[in-house]
């Protein structure tokens, strides 16, 4: 295993207007999503392409393009945690979490449901979060490359839950 790496990624926030309904959030960034700057970068996650599914959609292919499908749904995208010691992508290496400030978020925005893409960030969000929201998210699976015994059709059929209700 390589060495723990602090990462704060505040110098990207929520990705969201006043009128996100839905808030799907991450662990915390991948190296390449850091690096990009915006959320799910690696190329070989398959989030873009499984929302783009769920929705109807062309697969996005830039930042404008992903957030433009977002907030035309109604979606907001951020992360349980604003920091965190990690190795690499992994998060089953997460030390000395920092979660971020999603009660905050909900108060400029009507987000009444919460979304993880994930087991991390649903342990994080549930034990940090949760007290303080009064809103349980449901668990989605990963759509990290690590994940693979999940199809990319039943991502597609897990993740048809964030539209359902959705205005």
């Amino acid at each position: 295993m390589g060495a723990l790496t602090h990462v704060d990624h505040r110098d990207f926030g929520p990705l969201y207007d006043a009128q996100s309904e839905v808030l799907v959030l991450g662990s915390i960034p991948s190296p390449k999503s850091r690096e990009l700057k915006f959320y799910y970068g690696h190329p070989q996650n398959r989030f873009w392409r499984v929302m783009a599914a769920v929705l109807e959609a062309p697969v996005p292919e830039s930042i404008e393009e992903k957030t433009a499908m977002m907030l035309q749904h109604h979606i907001a995208l951020w992360d349980a945690l604003s920091e965190c010691d990690i190795v690499g992508a992994s998060d089953a290496s997460i030390r000395n979490p920092v979660p971020t400030d999603i009660a905050g978020l909900l108060g400029k925005t009507r987000i009444t449901r919460i979304f993880c893409t994930g087991a991390s960030a649903h342990k994080y969000y549930e034990k940090y979060q949760f007290p303080k929201t009064g809103i349980h998210a449901v668990k989605l699976p990963s759509t990290s490359p690590a994940n693979c015994a999940v199809s990319f059709e039943k991502l597609v059929l897990y993740y048809r839950e964030i539209i359902a209700n959705n205005s």
